[in-house]
């Protein structure tokens, strides 16, 4: 099947509680509130103070509150001292009067029986051990994307949230926001026709984070052993200020597979989430193959700036394209960031811009209807009703959910890293058909785009690995399947499902 160009033009044109060596669990003995009425305050912590913990969690809960008088920021965490002053206490204290509790660790907000929930958005290799736990110790989880840092981090949540019978929703946001949800019901009523091809594009630039000859001297405020958490506590060769202009560790951690999934786990999991949704497809499929490299530049980040996964699920397929490098439109020039998802039909053509908006074509390309609406407070809100209701039904973006599509990203990265650099020719050999083909050739004109030649700066290409459930099967299994999970550092251990 081949990419209709139209299609592909329509997108980018308009698109401290206990020692150091103490254990960390079990938590179930704290045990839990009861579920609140209408009119009760929910009492929530907000775990990681840097970018979304303050700007969406934080502001979020205290519009909520605002608004109906009944839920409050109660606790801010973060292991940076200056951060949770500066990013948690103050903004809570200047907008409701009201100083929260501040904690260095979350272990200490977890054993808080005040608390109701906790909202996670701390760094990747963090979100499933304090999902996890919060919930052995009664709480309700708001969970940022992705959910885990592997495949077995996700499901050892969704375990955890069905036997103790805790809502967890997932940092999906697209999935409460009218202008998504109204174009994968269309997507799924078969409104398009059938849909055998979904596409998800992560076009973000994404510079070069640097790198240094000596090791990053972490900021004095910065608990190096709580940030590093289960994590390998390696020493990073990187400049004290991050891509960002902030103190690293504080961002760029996304593009090192020791703490982060690079743009395919940070960025691009919205829209891998949007692909399996409106493809109506569950579980992991049938196989996965992905190439790539970082390119372009020489940094100490080790995740591909470019790269391209394809998820087999029978007769139907997910594409998945991340760009970090400069980003051009048809005619050539930049044309910014870029993300979404385009469903191809055999009557029409869906497509995501961003995450409100969506548009449906007809066959020739021709806008039928747009759509729009929605907001991250309209998730948040979601999220709130069914912890008073306590019911999990209630909410648009489950935990299960939040696994399967964080674990499609996992796998993208597993065949990523079981492959290794090939000549273009080699690459080509490797896709199956004129859509996968067109893919590759997009790719490699972006790259010259951007001034990289495959000839000198080769891109990685993965094997195609064969799935039954959430685990691999065939040729290379061993080793794909050792990429599932990972060495937790003691003492901050996942645990076992016979340890929930």
């Amino acid at each position: 099947m081949s990419l209709p160009n139209a299609s592909r033009r329509s997108f980018l044109q308009t698109a401290s509680v206990a020692a150091a060596a103490a254990a960390v669990a079990p938590y179930a003995a704290y045990g839990a509130r009861a579920p609140q009425g209408p009119n009760e305050t929910l009492r929530v912590a907000v775990l990681g103070l840097r970018n979304r913990g303050s700007d969406s969690h934080i502001a979020s809960y205290l519009r909520a509150g605002e608004r109906d008088g009944n839920v409050e920021v109660a606790a801010v965490v973060d292991p940076d001292s200056a951060l949770l002053q500066t990013h948690g206490v103050k903004r809570v204290q200047d907008k409701t009067g009201k100083k929260p509790t501040a904690y260095a660790d979350y272990r200490e907000a977890l054993a808080d029986p005040t608390i109701d929930a906790i909202s996670v958005a701390t760094p990747n290799h963090w979100h499933a051990l304090q999902s996890i736990h919060a919930i052995q110790a009664g709480k309700d989880v708001y969970v940022e994307k992705p959910v885990s840092h592997n495949v077995v981090e996700g499901r050892r949540i969704v375990q955890a949230a069905r036997k103790y019978n805790k809502i967890c929703q997932y940092g999906a946001q697209c999935r409460t926001m009218q202008g998504t949800r109204e174009m994968v019901e269309a997507v799924l009523g078969g409104e398009i026709g059938e849909v055998k091809l979904a596409r998800g594009l992560c076009y973000k630039r994404r510079p070069s984070i640097g790198k240094s000859a000596t090791p990053l001297k972490w900021p004095k405020q910065l608990d190096r052993n709580l940030w590093v958490g289960p994590a390998a506590d390696e020493e990073l060769y990187r400049p004290e200020k991050s891509s960002m202009g902030i103190y690293n560790p504080h961002y760029d951690w996304h593009w090192d597979f020791n703490t982060g999934n690079g743009d395919l786990g940070n960025q691009g999991i919205h829209q891998m989430d949007v692909c399996r949704w409106g493809l109506g497809v569950d579980g992991l499929g049938d196989g996965v193959i992905s190439y790539g490299g970082r390119l372009g530049y020489e940094d100490a980040g080790n995740t591909p700036n470019t790269q391209v996964s394809v998820h087999d699920y029978g007769d139907k397929r997910i594409i998945f394209e991340t760009r970090g490098l400069e980003i051009h439109g048809p005619d050539g020039k930049k044309s910014g960031n870029r993300i979404g998802v385009v469903f191809y039909g055999t009557e029409g053509t869906a497509i995501q811009h961003g995450y409100n908006s969506s548009s449906i074509l007809d066959p020739d390309g021709r806008l039928v209807r747009s759509i729009k609406g929605g907001s991250d407070q309209d998730h948040y809100d979601n999220f709130l009703d069914a912890v008073r209701a306590g019911d999990a039904s209630k909410l648009t973006a489950d935990i299960e959910d939040g696994h399967l599509s964080s674990a499609l990203c996992h796998l993208g990265n597993i065949s990523y890293l079981l492959g290794q650099q090939t000549s273009l020719e080699e690459i080509a050999a490797a896709q199956r058909d004129a859509t996968e083909r067109e893919t590759l050739a997009d790719t490699v004109e972006h790259l010259k785009y951007n001034g990289v030649t495959i000839a000198s700066s080769p891109m990685r290409l993965g094997p195609m690995l064969s799935l039954a459930g959430e685990t691999f099967t065939g040729a290379r299994a061993d080793e794909a399947n050792g990429l599932l999970t990972r060495e937790y550092r003691a003492p901050f251990l996942l645990p076992s499902e016979s340890e929930l």
